[in-house]
């Protein structure tokens, strides 16, 4: 599902995210008040959410998404003016972020990516998220120590989830059963002291586990 107060932006997006390449746009929405009943009434896999809207913006439109019983994944698909929406957009609870500049590479990645359960964060965006992060939780959360609690293999799935993996890519790649991945992904919140998925690659960052760019 789209959602953009820019018609253009919402043809272009739907233009990449094609038959093709194994999507289909089942909704189109030019406001967040519009989200939350489109989702009610086509159950999509992702929600593609701009930021900037007119009467609800997307932050509000993803709470009110996560309050719904089985709420989809929302990938933020902006500019980013401001840091604080950054940061913003995690407590919200959206999964991933790409910049409207992004390669369509890179879109059809990310909605892939978030569809499938797993969080993307777009490499130009990585350094801003970071210093949100740093300026907004609180100094406890932040401590190093909360890593030592991790297991060897649960710092394995905490680096490909960084690295945008979804469980069952990660249960692929350790050789380990997805419902095993699971428990480990909720081992992992619960020693960070981080309450979902895109904390938890926040956290990953900042910490060193992985660096925007590399390995």
């Amino acid at each position: 599902m789209l959602v953009d107060d820019q018609a253009i932006v919402r043809a272009g997006v739907a233009r990449i995210l094609a038959p093709e390449d194994g999507f289909e746009v089942v909704a189109e929405c030019a406001d967040g008040d519009e989200a939350v009943a489109a989702v009610s009434e086509t159950s999509p896999d992702v929600v593609l959410m701009d930021v900037r809207m007119p009467r609800v913006n997307g932050l509000e439109a993803t709470r009110r998404l996560g309050e719904l019983a089985d709420p989809p994944p929302v990938l933020v698909l902006t500019t980013f003016d401001e840091d604080e929406v950054l940061w913003g957009a995690i407590e919200a609870g959206v999964r991933g972020f790409v910049l409207k500049d992004a390669r369509a590479d890179d879109l059809i990645a990310a909605a892939r990516a978030v569809a499938g359960g797993g969080a993307w964060f777009d490499p130009a965006v990585t350094p801003r998220v970071l210093s949100a992060y740093r300026r907004s939780v609180a100094p406890g959360q932040r401590e190093r120590e909360r890593l030592e609690q991790v297991t060897e293999r649960e710092y394995a799935v905490l680096r490909l989830m960084a690295r945008g993996a979804t469980n069952s890519e990660i249960a692929g790649s350790l050789y380990v059963s997805e419902a095993t991945v699971k428990s480990h992904v909720g081992s992992i919140f619960a020693k960070l002291g981080v309450r979902d998925r895109a904390a938890a690659i926040v956290f990953a960052f900042d910490h060193g586990v992985v660096t925007a760019g590399g390995d």
